[in-house]
């Protein structure tokens, strides 16, 4: 049992992506991944995320559209102001405007580009491009 179900989680759909599985089965469920993959799947990376309540902590069935080149968490969780993306943008994606960075902020998790636009910041949870 690893410490950080959150890098686990995008470690196992980086894995099933490379080898082009169409669904990937994340357990345990947590609420954090759960609007991880929302976020995911409102920038299109992932499609459909079903909850499934196993009596074991719950698990995600993630079904993968084949978006994703890489994936992973970002540690430490550094924290990150409303007008400080466009720095980490540069050290985690390959290009300008391509990717998404997951972010928890005081209204949730959600992605850099709708934290940008809110005019918030927050700490940095993961990446996906």
């Amino acid at each position: 049992m690893s410490a950080d179900s959150l890098s686990d989680a995008l470690s196992s759909i980086k894995n099933h992506e490379s080898i082009r599985k169409k669904k990937v089965e994340i357990k345990p469920a947590s609420n954090l991944i759960g609007d991880v993959l929302k976020v995911m799947q409102v920038e299109d990376y992932v499609g459909e995320i079903e909850y499934i309540d196993d009596g074991k902590g719950g698990k995600f069935e993630v079904e993968l559209v084949g978006n994703i080149n890489d994936c992973g968490v970002i540690k430490p969780r550094f924290s990150v102001e409303k007008d400080e993306f466009e720095k980490w943008e540069k050290r985690y994606f390959p290009a300008a405007g391509f990717g998404v960075l997951a972010v928890s902020t005081s209204e949730g998790v959600i992605s850099h580009k709708e934290a940008k636009e809110k005019g918030i910041g927050g700490r940095l949870l993961g990446y996906v491009y």
